[in-house]
């Protein structure tokens, strides 16, 4: 599944081909949906944000599209009325005179005043978001301390929705590994240093990743690189099972963790 970075990139691309247009035509799978479909012609999309993995679509009247890709869900852009020849089922199109985004295969849509938001069964259960730009490392800080997070494993802490919005696999090997700190470790049994030093590796490394993660072709997942540009995303645990740290030269190890595979440095993680 796609992580912050990635949902927030989606957004940001989705936003930039149509925000501020009118809309000519709208389009819902869903019967529940459908008189949207009427309701939303000629409205403009004001914004397109991410909180966590859920993407929320807001038009000028009030409403707001909250969409959540799962596992399979693609958003597209496309030219207005082209349709890619592909086998994934279309859920939403929303069209301007110029540009189209198709949302394919998601199955979590819905249609929402901007005022009941909060009461959203899924958005109301989101700690911060990881890359909101006023989230600081001494709000992650106290979170940490929280009796609610403190005693729990890093490794499916790091993974909890409720925590942080927008965590994921990749992105927990890479934040721990940053920090030095082993995925079996609890926040109440850090010292204040290595609470900090995790605080600021949960800002950094996500948003690191946002910034360069896909700017250029990418090597592949299992190189050290993702990108080509000088300051790319680097991988330094993650699917790099036997390989040496770039830190230490020690081998990263894979484990399974809270049923997901976790790589660490054998060194640099004790």
């Amino acid at each position: 599944m796609p992580e912050g970075p990635e949902i927030r990139r989606t957004a940001d691309r989705l936003a930039e081909a149509v925000a501020g247009q009118p809309l000519v035509s709208a389009w819902f799978a869903f019967p529940a949906l459908e008189r949207f479909g009427r309701e939303l012609r000629g409205r403009r999309i004001l914004a397109i944000e991410p909180h966590g993995k859920a993407l929320l679509t807001r038009f000028d009247h009030g409403w707001t599209l909250y969409t959540h890709n799962q596992l399979y869900g693609v958003w597209k852009v496309c030219q207005a009325g082209e349709r890619p020849d592909t086998a994934r089922s279309l859920r939403v199109a929303l069209e301007t005179a110029r540009r189209a985004l198709l949302l394919y295969s998601a199955s979590d849509i819905a249609m929402w005043r901007d005022e009941d938001l909060h009461r959203h069964p899924f958005l109301s259960r989101l700690g911060p978001d990881i890359l909101d730009p006023f989230l600081d490392a001494a709000t992650v800080e106290a979170r940490l301390r929280q009796p609610a997070f403190a005693r729990r494993r890093l490794d499916g802490l790091l993974l909890d929705q409720g925590f942080l919005a927008g965590m994921g696999n990749y992105l927990r090997a890479e934040v721990l590994f940053e920090a030095g700190i082993t995925p079996g470790r609890r926040p109440a049994d850090l010292s204040g240093g290595e609470r900090a030093r995790l605080a600021a590796a949960l800002l950094a490394v996500p948003r690191r990743s946002y910034r360069t993660r896909g700017i250029e072709p990418a090597r592949g997942m299992r190189g050290d690189y993702l990108t080509d540009t000088p300051e790319g995303f680097r991988f330094h645990v993650f699917d790099r099972e036997g390989a040496p740290c770039t830190r230490c030269g020690a081998a990263i190890v894979r484990t399974t963790t809270a049923g997901r595979r976790m790589y660490a440095c054998s060194g640099c993680q004790r």
